[in-house]
């Protein structure tokens, strides 16, 4: 079975994170959703989700993707993280998928990883050195990127696509009702 972790800071996108999360799971992906810090993590808009674990504890082989949820308090802090940089420079490097959809693109410029590569992001955040695509979502190697709350689902989907293969991700379209 495949796996992916989801990184959760203080100030994260909601609704991005729970469509990541139950998307991934509906398609038959493992998902572990890992916390910056201690204790229960804060959205954007004060819903409050108590993480798996800690990203400290993310056994890193036992996973085929990493997956960051925007929120620019959140994208932010993720960013400012150099244990979330160096993991997400790991990711990439080792050829696994490395995602992030609205803001959390940045953590991905500033762990080095866009330099010519087609990415996107919620509009406004800069991505200097990747080729920036105003489109839904980015799929370039095994990079993810998408735009923002209202694409979470569909980055959510293309994720489950590359970890649970096309079938999976389709079942798990038509059983949503999501629009293809």
């Amino acid at each position: 079975m495949a796996a992916a972790v989801v990184l959760l800071a203080e100030g994260f996108e909601e609704l991005e994170a729970i469509s990541i999360v139950d998307v991934l799971r509906r398609a038959g992906v493992k998902v572990m959703l890992a916390g910056l810090a201690e204790g229960p993590v804060k959205s954007v808009h004060d819903v409050v989700i108590q993480s798996d674990g800690l990203i400290d504890e993310v056994d890193e082989a036992g996973f085929d993707a990493i997956v960051l949820p925007g929120g620019t308090p959140g994208a932010k802090r993720l960013r400012e993280d150099p244990r979330v940089l160096s993991m997400l420079r790991r990711f990439y490097e080792a050829g696994k998928w490395t995602c992030a959809v609205c803001a959390a693109p940045t953590a991905l410029e500033a762990a080095g990883v866009l330099k010519g590569k087609r990415a996107t992001s919620y509009p406004g955040n800069a991505l200097p050195s990747a080729i920036y695509l105003e489109e839904r979502v980015v799929v370039d190697g095994n990079l993810i990127t998408s735009r923002g709350p209202g694409t979470a689902a569909d980055f959510a989907l293309a994720i489950a696509e590359k970890l649970a293969g096309p079938d999976a991700a389709a079942q798990t379209r038509k059983a949503m009702l999501l629009a293809s």
